[in-house]
């Protein structure tokens, strides 16, 4: 007689097939996409897949444009400010150089790293990546930076210094002569063009194409 009190073992189910949702944790069967099509979460509607097509090639134009935008919007004048007969002509370098020379050498490495540093670690981990996958080698080494890139997502804050920027010419207008420069373009630039990056660089296929090694990024 069998003895139904006794613990009996779970089946074991694989893994490789599962997905958990992020936000909820709902754990479910990962779906096969076509393309075009993308897969929510059927509890909390995140979405969690997406297939989107020629994501390698449309990447990697918006890796390079924000590369070539990055020297202008660090370098190039962003106001042009005429004070009492003194004129100046600020930049993002230039605003690092201005508080490391004053004492503010602490202000000025963290102003730097996330306002200059890290987005260009960001932009390079990219672009090796999405290399990496065209040529289908190193994947070893894609994999690890995609995830420092990952790790570096949340301290690029050229929003947050836009906003400084915008904060600061609204300020300054009544007292000031202002004139923008065409720094001040590119850096808006930069910021559309990563934000574009972000929403068309599919996680998904990314790691998936990484993963495998006949992996495919829908180019």
């Amino acid at each position: 007689m069998t003895d139904l009190s006794a613990p009996r073992p779970l089946p074991e189910l694989p893994l490789h097939g599962l997905a958990a949702c992020p936000e909820c944790d709902l754990l479910m069967h990962k779906p096969v996409l076509a393309l075009g099509e993308q897969a929510q979460c059927p509890r909390c509607d995140y979405e969690l897949f997406t297939h989107r097509p020629q994501v390698l090639g449309r990447s990697l134009a918006l890796v390079l444009a924000a590369l070539l935008l990055y020297i202008p919007a660090n370098f190039l004048p962003i106001l042009r400010l005429n004070l009492l007969g003194n004129s100046t002509r600020d930049t993002m370098w230039g605003g690092v150089l201005s508080l490391y020379n004053s004492g503010m050498q602490s202000v000025a490495l963290v102003v730097f790293l996330c306002s200059m540093a890290i987005p260009l670690l960001k932009l390079l981990c990219q672009l090796l990546v999405l290399l990496s996958i065209r040529w289908r080698v190193g994947r070893t080494y894609g994999l690890l930076l995609y995830r420092i890139y990952h790790h570096l997502r949340d301290w690029g804050m050229l929003e947050v210094y836009l906003l400084g920027i915008l904060v600061a010419i609204v300020k300054l207008m009544d007292i000031a002569d202002l004139s923008l420069g065409i720094g001040l373009g590119c850096f808006i630039g930069l910021i559309v063009v990563q934000i574009w990056l972000e929403v068309s660089m599919s996680p998904q296929q990314i790691w998936l194409a990484l993963s495998e090694e006949d992996g495919y990024a829908g180019d």
